[in-house]
């Protein structure tokens, strides 16, 4: 797996102040996408130990509410399985940590992934600039949805998190 950057004490991805992962690799390419730099999977830096510990100094502070996965997409083909370990290394570590992943898929296409066990909120779908809405909290337009991945699968069916 390829990242960007690894962003400390983030506001706008999620909710409290987070650490933002930022993967390379998006298939997506939607028009006026705020991050197009991370499309490339060749792109950014090898995720390697040094990585991981700087991710891991970060989310051990405790005014760090979770990580939040972004990019590119985790859930690209050359994310999802790294992304899916780091995950779960998070939750063991971490419990009281949330985790939020955001991507270009919809709920239907990914609701059958193992990592899902491992997540808090899945925001999904692609930008859409027809429906870019600055008023919205953690997301660019009004199609995308804010999903509590664990009430959701429990359930069976979509429970959208309270903004």
């Amino acid at each position: 797996m390829r990242y960007h950057n690894i962003t400390k004490d983030d506001m706008l991805n999620g909710e409290g102040l987070r650490v933002v992962l930022w993967v390379a690799g998006c298939t997506h390419a939607c028009p006026d996408c705020h991050n197009t730099s991370t499309w490339d999977p060749k792109g950014g830096i090898v995720f390697d130990e040094e990585a991981k510990q700087e991710l891991f100094n970060a989310l051990n502070k405790s005014y760090i509410s979770g990580i939040t996965f972004s990019g590119g997409d985790p859930l690209h083909p050359n994310n999802i399985e790294e992304i899916e370990i780091l995950a779960k290394e998070i939750k063991g570590k971490f419990p009281q940590k949330s985790i939020w992943l955001y991507t270009g898929d919809v709920w239907n296409t990914i609701k059958k992934y193992s990592i899902l066990k491992y997540l808090d909120i899945i925001v999904d779908g692609e930008f859409e600039v027809e429906k870019k809405d600055t008023n919205l909290c953690w997301r660019g337009s009004a199609n995308q949805r804010i999903i509590d991945v664990q009430k959701t699968l429990e359930l069976g069916s979509i429970v959208l998190h309270a903004e």
